[in-house]
């Protein structure tokens, strides 16, 4: 869940960063219908424009709740009313589409696009859209652990290095963050007897 939020949210941000290029003059130039062509395959490769899709019906529940909450007893009226004039609204999707797509061919060559549309589009692209977050919480679950694990390394070699300095020297605010990341008891000295 985590991954598919992450991937979501990476889709969000590169759609929201390529629409920021679109206010750069220096990318003005005209673009051609077939790059646009593979900037809107590609976005339809990537789900890219999905993570918008609530934006309508939201906008209509916090409508209704607005109105009816001030109005009452006109909750009918407003229900239908909101809803129909949301389905009017419906086709103004295409705007979006269609600036999300300028965005792409801005950003993304026409060649790059149709990389991206054909790797996405495939069984292995799918896998890393559906299956991606996955991996990305698994990677994150063992970043953690790792990072838990050198924290501890550090806190432990350097107050061996202030002990050996300075025996009586508080080293026990040395960060260690689970009990079982704990290295193990070094063995007892040998003795020269």
């Amino acid at each position: 869940m985590i991954l598919a939020t992450r991937l979501k949210s990476l889709r969000a941000v590169a759609f929201a960063s390529a629409l920021a290029c679109l206010t750069v003059p220096a990318l003005a130039q005209e673009i051609s219908d077939t790059h646009l062509k593979a900037a809107r395959e590609a976005i339809t490769a990537l789900n890219a424009t999905d993570v918008f899709d609530g934006i309508l019906p939201g906008a209509a529940a916090q409508l209704k709740q607005q109105l009816i909450g001030r109005n009452p007893d006109l909750e009918q009226l407003i229900t239908t009313t909101v809803d129909e004039k949301v389905l009017g609204l419906v086709g103004r999707r295409a705007d979006l589409e269609r600036e999300a797509a300028l965005a792409y061919a801005r950003v993304f060559t026409e060649d790059e696009l149709k990389q991206m549309a054909t790797f996405f589009s495939s069984p292995a692209g799918q896998k890393l859209i559906s299956d991606g977050a996955i991996a990305n919480r698994e990677v994150a679950k063992a970043a953690e652990i790792w990072q838990r694990g050198i924290a501890r390394d550090l806190a432990v070699s350097v107050a061996e290095v202030i002990v050996k300095e300075k025996p009586d020297a508080d080293t026990s605010t040395a960060p260690v963050a689970n009990p079982d990341d704990q290295p193990a008891a070094p063995a007892p000295a040998a003795t020269g007897n």
